[in-house]
C-alpha cells in the first residue's frame, strides 16, 4: 500500500517500478517475462510509431496530408493516454477512430499508397528520397509569370492560374484535378499551355511550392451575383478563392484585362506592373524561400513540428521566448 504522508500516489508508483527494475537487474537468473516496461520504453516505443506514420504520410502525401497527420497523431496521443489511465469506453472508442483513420487515409491516397509500396518492394529508394537540389528563386518566378499574363494580355489570349499561398490545396478542392505536370515555372512554359490550340488551355494553370503542378485544372465556380460582362474565368477565379486561401489570375479573352482573385473578390483592371506589385505583396511573403530537395524539405518538417509536439506536450518553452528572456 502507498505510503499515508505527503509523497503522491504517482511518485511513489514510480519509485516501486525503479525498485522492481533494478531487483530484477540484479538478479543472476533473470526471466524476461517478468520485466515489465519502464515509462521510458513506452515513451521512446509511442514516439517511434508516431515518428514512422508521419514519415510515411509524408513522403506520400506531402503538403495535402499535414491536417490529416496532425489529426491522426493526436488521436494515437488522446488514446495512448486512456489507456494509462485506464478509461476502458474512451479507449475502446479512441481505438476505433485510430483505425477507422487510417484505413480513410488509405483510400484517399490509395495511389500514391500503391506507388509508394512498389518503389519500396522494388527497392527504388532514390525514387522514395530524391536528393537532387532544385534552387529557384522565387523573385524569377514571379517575372516569369508576370512577363507571361503581359504578353498573354496583349494577345488577348485567356489565361487563369491557381497560386498556392500559405494553406496547401488538396486537389480534391478542384471539379477537375487536371493533368499531372511538375515543372518549373516558365513563361514559355505557360503561354504553350494557353495556345488555343492545345488541349489544356481552357482550365487553369495550378502552381504549387513554386512550380507547374498541373494543367487543365477545372475550378468550381462562385455562386455569387457577377458583372454579366465576367465569363467563366473570372467566376472560376472567385469560387475557388472563396473555398481556399490562395490567389488567382485572370485573362480576359475578350478584352486581355488582367484580374487579380482574392477571398471571393476580384481587384481588376490591372496592369502588368501593378500585378506584379500585389503578387509581390501577397504572394511573395508567403512563399519567401527557395524550393529545396525533397529529403531536406522533409527533415525540415519533421523537425519543425517534432519540436512543437514536444512543446505542447511537456510545455517547454521556445526559443522566442528564450530570447525575450
Amino acid at each position: 500500500m502507498p505510503p499515508s504522508g505527503n509523497i503522491p500516489d504517482y511518485e511513489w508508483i514510480y519509485q516501486k517500478v525503479i525498485h522492481r527494475i533494478a531487483k530484477i537487474s540484479m538478479s543472476n537468473h533473470l526471466d524476461y517475462k517478468w520485466i515489465e516496461p519502464s515509462l521510458v520504453i513506452l515513451v521512446l516505443d509511442f514516439g517511434l510509431v508516431v515518428a514512422l506514420v508521419y514519415i510515411i504520410l509524408l513522403l506520400i502525401g506531402e503538403g495535402r496530408t499535414k491536417w490529416m497527420v496532425q489529426g491522426l497523431i493526436l488521436l494515437m496521443l488522446a488514446e495512448a493516454i486512456s489507456k494509462t489511465f485506464k478509461l476502458v469506453l474512451l479507449s475502446f472508442v479512441l481505438e476505433k477512430l485510430v483505425l477507422g483513420s487510417a484505413v480513410a487515409i488509405a483510400v484517399v491516397f490509395q495511389a500514391e499508397f500503391r506507388k509508394f509500396l512498389e518503389q519500396l518492394g522494388q527497392g527504388k529508394f532514390t525514387q522514395l528520397l530524391p536528393t537532387k537540389p532544385i534552387n529557384v528563386s522565387i523573385d524569377k518566378v514571379l517575372d516569369e509569370i508576370v512577363e507571361a499574363i503581359k504578353e498573354l494580355s496583349q494577345k488577348r489570349t485567356g489565361a487563369l492560374i491557381v497560386l498556392e499561398t500559405n494553406t496547401p490545396i488538396d486537389e480534391g478542392v478542384f471539379s477537375v484535378p487536371g493533368v499531372q505536370i511538375n515543372a518549373e515555372v516558365s513563361k514559355e512554359l505557360l503561354l504553350t499551355i494557353f495556345q488555343t490550340t492545345t488541349l489544356l488551355h481552357d482550365g487553369a494553370v495550378f502552381i504549387s511550392s513554386s512550380r507547374i503542378a498541373a494543367a487543365g485544372v477545372i475550378l468550381p465556380l462562385s455562386d455569387r451575383p457577377a458583372p454579366r460582362q465576367w465569363g467563366t474565368r473570372h467566376r472560376a477565379a472567385m469560387g475557388i478563392t472563396e473555398r481556399v486561401d490562395c490567389l488567382c489570375i485572370v485573362v480576359s479573352e475578350e478584352t486581355g484585362s488582367i484580374s487579380l482573385a482574392e477571398k471571393g473578390s476580384l481587384n481588376r483592371p490591372l496592369t502588368s506592373n501593378k500585378l506584379k506589385e500585389l503578387l509581390e505583396v501577397r504572394y511573395f511573403s508567403t512563399t519567401e524561400r527557395k524550393v529545396t530537395p525533397q529529403i531536406d524539405l522533409l527533415s525540415r518538417k519533421i523537425g519543425s513540428q517534432g519540436r512543437l509536439l514536444l512543446q505542447r506536450i511537456f510545455r517547454l518553452p521556445s526559443s522566442t521566448s528564450k530570447d525575450n528572456k
